[in-house]
């Protein structure tokens, strides 16, 4: 399995200035590479403390320039909020500078004040990201973008520089509904997940995503990308103390965030799906109860229970690649450091034993799990 790190760069409530968290975050984001991590991720989202990184691709550029070897995802571009030539751009200077290291990764937006604040209506979202995906798509694999669509219209020009290699096998997006997979499935791209659904649900909606990438394509779906909230510490206790007030915290970043205490997403066409989350946040079992059950989808715990989370995640996922998240909900960043070391020191080296042919094998013998 490959092993990566995300970094979001928050600051709830606005707790510390904001060059305080971009310097403690670059600082773990650079411990990846000498730690034997795989890819450092970045995530796009705007106008609040609930993570300030506006433009994943020049975080990505930063850390191109600072790596050697990492491979470099975005978690996500937010398609609906950029003019995608623009983005092709972006992304085929980025794999150029970088010798081919970008995993790219789409997403079309869910947060109001974003699309506010960018002055696009939400319900004309999952058009713009169709739209703008099909373009980008096909034109990182031609070396030209051309399209006449309702909402996107592109006249023909080539990016430039050129693309430096096939982007197919290597662009993902994040899918949290069963009309989204369908789509997913259309523009022959990888799955993203971010832990926030029960797991069966989650199955089933790869299976739709999976027969529908298969009739469409010829082939079989590639293995999704997962990601999870990580704290890791040798005391069990101490592990679960820390991840319920930092993950807890997180959780009602993006309650707020997002404002799931509204009802607004029932209301805007193409977000229907989310109108059960928002009224089982605002009403039915409140925002603790929902904070719990997002706990319990994170990796946490000693090493061994870190370890037995994200086999977890994989049996229903089928994935054979985590992201984890180390620094979130005001932690300090000692904190943050201390779990993100133990973690690649101890459970990531297992998980990269694993062979996705048998994706559930036990502790390898030698293991340094429990070391």
């Amino acid at each position: 399995m490959h092993v990566g790190m995300g970094v979001i760069f928050q600051n709830p409530h606005d707790a510390r200035p904001d060059v305080d968290v971009y310097r403690d975050e670059v600082r773990l984001a650079l411990l990846a590479e000498p730690l034997g991590l795989q890819s450092i991720w970045g995530v796009e989202h705007h106008f609040t403390d609930y993570t300030m990184c506006p433009d994943v691709l020049q975080f990505l550029t930063y850390m191109a320039g600072r790596t050697r070897d990492l491979q470099l995802g975005s978690m996500v571009v937010v398609l609906p909020w950029h003019q995608p030539m623009r983005v092709a751009e972006q992304v085929a200077m980025l794999d150029n500078l970088s010798d081919g290291r970008v995993v790219l990764g789409l997403g079309r937006g869910l947060g109001r004040v974003e699309f506010d604040g960018f002055g696009v209506p939400m319900e004309h979202s999952r058009g713009l990201f169709y739209e703008s995906a099909h373009m980008l798509i096909e034109g990182l694999e031609r070396g030209w973008c051309e399209f006449d669509g309702e909402l996107v219209r592109q006249p023909r020009r080539d990016i430039r520089p050129r693309p430096l290699r096939s982007f197919r096998g290597r662009t993902y997006a994040a899918a949290v509904s069963p009309e989204s997979a369908e789509i997913m499935a259309r523009l022959g791209v990888g799955i993203l997940i971010i832990p926030q659904k029960p797991w069966d649900v989650v199955a089933r909606e790869l299976d739709i995503y999976r027969r529908s990438f298969a009739a469409l394509n010829g082939v079989s779906a590639p293995p999704p990308i997962t990601a999870g909230w990580v704290f890791c510490d040798r005391d069990a206790g101490r592990a679960e103390e820390k991840a319920r007030q930092y993950i807890g915290e997180y959780w009602r970043s993006v309650v707020r965030h997002y404002e799931f205490t509204d009802d607004h997403l029932a209301r805007t066409r193409g977000y229907e799906s989310y109108s059960a989350l928002q009224e089982r946040v605002r009403t039915t079992l409140g925002q603790d109860t929902m904070a719990d059950f997002y706990l319990d989808l994170q990796v946490w715990g000693t090493p061994e229970m870190c370890y037995a989370k994200t086999l977890e995640i994989q049996k229903h996922t089928g994935c054979n690649w985590f992201t984890g998240v180390f620094s979130y909900g005001g932690m300090p960043i000692e904190d943050a450091q201390a779990s993100l070391t133990l973690f690649a020191q101890t459970v990531a080296p297992e998980l990269q034993r694993l062979s996705t042919a048998d994706p559930l094998p036990g502790v390898a013998a030698g293991s340094n799990v429990s070391r």
